[in-house]
């Protein structure tokens, strides 16, 4: 790549700072702890990975919820998207550092997840033994 293209490149990555919309910490919330971006991301931090390599390890996702679930990932900057130039075309999924980041913390809450997750059936039983009672 010449100096030129580079330079060109550069400049094309500059974000108006006028189109930049507020991104809350409640929103960025949201979109991570979704029923099915978890799941996704974790995937994806393992290593390149296809769309019916997601649907068929993201339990209960239907075709329409990966594909936009897979968009807004990538419109959020932590996934990539690859498209190669086969027949037929071969797409790919990787986690970006940004993403890769947030496994740790992902992580982090399912085994919280796992660990408790008795403990919250127990309590579930005796609480609505109580309210209908």
């Amino acid at each position: 790549m010449s100096q030129g293209n580079t330079d060109v490149t550069a400049q094309a990555r500059v974000v108006d700072p006028e189109k930049l919309e507020v991104c809350t910490v409640l929103e960025v919330i949201n979109r991570i702890s979704g029923k099915w971006a978890i799941g996704i991301l974790l995937e994806a931090t393992r290593g390149p990975v296809r769309f019916t390599e997601l649907e068929r390890s993201v339990e209960g996702i239907s075709r329409r919820m990966l594909t936009l679930t897979l968009r807004n990932l990538e419109r959020d900057g932590l996934l990539v998207r690859t498209v190669y130039p086969t027949v037929p075309p071969k797409v790919e999924y990787e986690a970006t550092p940004m993403a890769k980041e947030l496994y740790a913390s992902l992580s982090g809450l399912l085994s919280w997840a796992e660990r408790h997750r008795d403990s919250i059936a127990e309590s579930r039983v005796v609480y609505d033994e109580k309210v209908s009672a």
